[in-house]
This record gives C-alpha cells, structure tokens and sequence, in this order.
C-alpha cells in the first residue's frame, strides 16, 4: 500500500493521464474507496474533454502577431505606460469573463445528452478494463443481487445484457459516479481476454428518445442511445462497426416487452 497521500495534484494528474502507471492504479484504487472523491474527478474529466473539443479547432493556429512577445515589447517601448495598463485591465476583464460566462458558448451542446454519456463509459472504461485484479464490484455469479443493487440507485429498473450471443460474458459490474449522477457499468470478455464495457443511467428531459450514434475518445469507441429516458452506451477498443451488432442486441434486450 502507498505511504503518500493523496493530494489534490494528484487528482488532476490523474485526469490529465500524467501519473505513473504505479501511481495511476493507486488513485484509482483510492476513488474506488472514496465515491464522493470520484464524482469530483469524474466532473473534472467531463470538463477537460468538453474544453479540449471546443477549443480543437483553434488549437494549432498560429500565434496572432500581436500576442508575439518581441511585438509586445516593441510596442510598449512606444506607448505610454497609462495605455498599457488600461489595456492590460481589458484584456484581465474579457479573460475573466470568457472563463465566467462566455466560455459557456463553446461548450458542446450535447454535453448533458450522449456525447457525456459516451465520456462517461469512455473514462469507466480507462479506469476498470485495464485492472486485473478487481475490475467490477459484484461478480457474474451474483448478477441477481448486482441488477437489484443498480436497479435501486438508479431508481429505475435495470437489465443486465446477455451478449453470449456475440461471445461475451459477463463479469460483472458496479456503480460509478458520473457528473449526472450514478450510473451502472456492466464488463464483458471475451476468449482472448478483450473486454467491453456497458453504461447506462437516467437521462436528461431533453434526452429521452435519441437514435443510436457512434462515439470516441481516445482510442475508446462505441455507440451510445437513449430509449424511454434510460441512456445505454457500449464502448470498447473495437472498430464502431464491429460495435454495432452488439449494440443492437443490448438495444434488443433492454426495450420493455
């Protein structure tokens, strides 16, 4: 066990993947210790890809010439220094207001709706499919307990997909914290050890009903959907179109009868 204790660096170094592989399984191991912790760190996760993906587009633009250091400081060789610091105070005033308020519009529309889902099972996916030691909290054999287990915290009746069909079994699952409240995770293998993993919660008004669309982070894929208020997302490192017939059959089985 690690004698250093867990500070808040930590925890974003963590989301920034910046941790040795070492450190890294001990934080995990830590926030599956502290849920409160890792709904924070879930929240920070959500925030680094909702501003990664709004700013993408501008991110390898050239410096515009009048941020260049050297034209900065010819330029304040030739003005009065009054001018500069009224200039300085608005430039202070629309950086702090671009990260107060304006730095909303930039935010992903669907940041409450499946694109956020889709993170969600993306990080579950990054933190519990590489562990080999304990990957989900209630094993496959108590599968009855683990659907009575997420079906109560989620307030929803839940249903654990059979994808033996597709030559997955279960392994189990677990309830993690999401931004949006708590979610059921479901993990799945195969005979050459690849793993998936299944999310689902409860979805925003505005999110009741949504066509299946295919998602990625990283070098995570999958498929994500909402059907009568219930999100459903499937990931795993497997092409989207290899996904698809999974996702269906899990889209099969979870529709009421």
């Amino acid at each position: 066990m690690s004698q250093r204790p867990i500070m808040e660096d930590d925890l974003h170094a963590y989301v920034d993947h910046a941790l040795a592989p070492e450190r890294r399984a001990e934080i995990a191991s830590y926030l599956d210790d502290h849920p409160d912790v890792s709904v924070r760190v879930a929240a920070f996760a959500a925030q680094r890809e909702q501003l990664r993906g709004a700013l993408a587009s501008i991110a390898d633009e050239p410096l515009p010439v009048e941020l260049n250091l050297s034209h900065i400081i010819e330029s304040r060789k030739r003005r009065p220094l009054r001018a500069w610091a009224a200039i300085a105070a608005l430039l202070l005033l629309g950086i702090g207001g671009l990260g107060g308020w304006s730095m909303r519009s930039l935010l992903p529309d669907g940041s409450s709706g499946l694109s956020a889902l889709a993170q969600e099972a993306a990080y579950s996916y990054g933190v519990y499919a590489p562990d080999r030691v304990r990957p989900v909290e209630i094993r496959a054999s108590d599968s009855a307990e683990l659907t009575q287990w997420v079906s109560n915290r989620l307030k929803q009746p839940v249903k654990v997909p059979d994808l033996a069909v597709s030559g997955y079994r279960l392994m189990g699952g677990r309830l993690v914290a999401t931004a949006h409240g708590p979610a059921a995770m479901f993990m799945y293998d195969d005979d050459h050890g690849d793993r998936l993993v299944v999310l689902t919660r409860p979805m925003s008004n505005g999110n009741q009903d949504t066509p299946m669309l295919p998602q990625s982070t990283g070098d995570v894929a999958g498929l994500a959907w909402a059907d009568s208020g219930m999100g459903y997302t499937l990931v795993g490192q497997l092409p989207a179109d290899t996904l698809k017939p999974i996702a269906n059959e899990i889209r099969k089985q979870a529709r009421p009868i």
